[in-house]
């Protein structure tokens, strides 16, 4: 598939959105976010392929180990990006020869290229990264943060969307460099707080640190459905298989949850939740599902409409531990059973096992692993 367009996301005939695309692919106008329809119609000899999450977390967190390496000061930004702060680490050499050494292992570790920004803030070291794409090393120099910003289209900038850009555009602002140029007063009268941060930005101001993550807050899984329903069996199965993946990412990290929330789209976009709360915190998944599906009865006992899309979220996470009883809860016997196909799911695939309630899905996951492995 190299030099090709792909587009990941799966097929065009499904709804759905695009999670990524190659960069042949988004010479045709695709991005990340866009239905797969429109990137069909956009391109339609592109090649469209489901994503596999757990090879991207185990591709994410080499690339994270390869970081750490060279500063202790590390922060992720989703699977495959990061800001590194190279203040005092000297091993490598200057922040340019650290950087070279960076996309060096990256390329000989991990097979894959790597684009990086030097620069002495976040938002310029970011904008020079995606310069720099998709191989590139983008160094801007103390002091030439305006004059590197001023000639980028206002799009480049971190913060700048549709709506803001619009509103950019009506003041007769197109570049980086107008941007930085417009009296603050005017710029907060039409944006507000957002204003200051854009016309700081712009002027290659940005005070945020890097800061080493925190603990995650909730875990989640949701997905769109191929058509509209309201198959309650249907709705089950999907319901157990992304309750299963939640409580697989839970015990990945140790974790455990007091809360499930589902959520619930419908055909119409009408978008709710609905949450239940427990003193006793799990990562099991029979847990986590029976009480996502008692909020799925209720939810359509309330409302009989078609269904888009349908989650499920673990969130008052405590880290796993707590005191062994004499006579354990049947609970937790359960989650020494789910940590069981944990390991063989690593070994052979997520849908390598199968619960009862997830069998209505095998004729979708055996499509999934058709075009996978076409």
């Amino acid at each position: 598939m190299q030099g090709k367009p792909v587009v990941v996301g799966g097929r065009p005939d499904r709804r759905g959105v695009v999670a990524s695309a190659s960069y042949e692919a988004r010479t045709f106008g695709i991005k990340a976010g866009m239905p797969l329809f429109r990137a069909y119609q956009l391109c339609p000899q592109a090649i469209f392929i489901e994503g596999n999450f757990s090879r991207y977390r185990e591709a994410s967190e080499r690339f994270l180990r390869i970081l750490a390496r060279y500063s202790p000061c590390l922060e992720p930004v989703g699977l495959d990006e990061a800001y590194l702060d190279a203040t005092g680490c000297y091993s490598f050499g200057t922040p340019r020869q650290m950087a070279e050494h960076i996309k060096s292992e990256i390329k000989t570790k991990l097979k894959l290229t790597a684009s990086i920004g030097i620069a002495t803030c976040k938002v310029v070291a970011k904008i020079a990264s995606d310069a720099g794409k998709p191989d590139g090393l983008v160094e801007v120099e103390p002091g030439n943060e305006r004059e590197f910003l001023a000639p980028l289209p206002i799009n480049s900038l971190p913060g700048v969307g549709r709506n803001t850009e619009a509103i950019l555009k009506s003041l007769g602002v197109a570049t980086i460099g107008q941007l930085a140029a417009l009296p603050l007063p005017l710029l907060k009268s039409y944006l507000a707080a957002t204003g200051t941060i854009l016309h700081n930005y712009a002027n290659g101001i940005d005070t945020r640190q890097v800061e080493p993550p925190g603990e995650a807050k909730s875990i989640s899984r949701e997905t769109t459905l191929a058509e509209d329903t309201l198959n309650l069996p249907f709705l089950k199965a999907m319901l157990r298989y992304l309750c299963e993946q939640v409580g697989a990412e839970l015990r990945y990290q140790a974790r455990q949850a007091r809360r499930v929330t589902l959520k619930l789209r419908y055909a119409d976009f009408e978008t709710i939740t609905r949450s239940s709360t427990a003193t006793e915190p799990t990562s099991s998944d029979d847990v986590i599902f029976s009480r996502a599906e008692a909020l799925l009865h209720k939810a359509l006992s309330h409302r009989r409409k078609l269904i888009r899309l349908i989650g499920v979220e673990a969130s008052a996470l405590t880290s796993f531990g707590r005191q062994l009883r004499l006579f354990e809860p049947a609970s937790q016997r359960l989650e020494y059973l789910d940590k069981a196909i944990d390991r063989i799911r690593k070994k052979y695939g997520f849908t390598s096992i199968q619960t009862g309630r997830t069998l209505l899905l095998t004729d979708l996951f055996a499509s999934h692993l058709k075009e996978m492995n076409p």
